[in-house]
């Protein structure tokens, strides 16, 4: 936690999360496509909303005279204690980033379109530590319940469910 210093500016790649997060949706064109997508969205919410109101956490307080940097203040105020682990910031740019991944790849996006988005994604974990909103442990839980989440709605869900459309009918 303490190899991230505070950095005023990276409220910016903070703020950019509602602009990353809305990517996938607009790339997505069919009805089909989108059910998965939002029972992914849906599904890492109420986990880690279970998460906050079952074992709520806060992070220990900086000591940064918050004054001093006003829009960090803003986002303090805005941020109630009880919801720091696991970081949702982190869960829904990594769920994001595998889904717009497997987006770019379809579309045979150029590579340096598929960094920027590995890119984007590190840049928005990194931030929740360099605005203090978070600490290491809630990044990492974050990102493995956004992966989680991703992995099971890209790869093993839709497995099933061809399964299930090619079990023959009994009875």
């Amino acid at each position: 936690d303490r190899l991230v210093g505070f950095e005023p500016w990276s409220l910016v790649p903070y703020a950019t999360l509602w602009l990353y997060i809305s990517l996938v949706p607009a790339l997505l064109h069919l009805r089909r496509e989108m059910a998965p997508y939002l029972s992914a969205v849906s599904l890492l919410s109420l986990i880690g909303f279970a998460v906050f109101y079952f074992w709520p956490t806060a992070v220990p307080k900086p000591d940064v005279d918050w004054t001093r940097y006003p829009y960090i203040e803003f986002l303090k105020t805005l941020d109630t204690s009880g919801n720091a682990c696991p970081s949702l910031h982190v869960a829904f740019a990594v769920l994001t980033a595998l889904w717009l991944q497997r987006l770019l790849r379809q579309m045979n996006a150029p590579l340096s379109a598929q960094l920027l988005n590995i890119v984007w994604c590190l840049t928005i974990a990194w931030s929740t530590l360099a605005t203090k909103q978070h600490v290491a442990v809630d990044l990492e839980t974050g990102a493995v319940l956004g992966f989680t989440v991703a992995v099971l709605h890209l790869h093993l869900l839709p497995r099933f469910r061809s399964r299930l459309q090619e079990a023959p009918e009994t009875g």
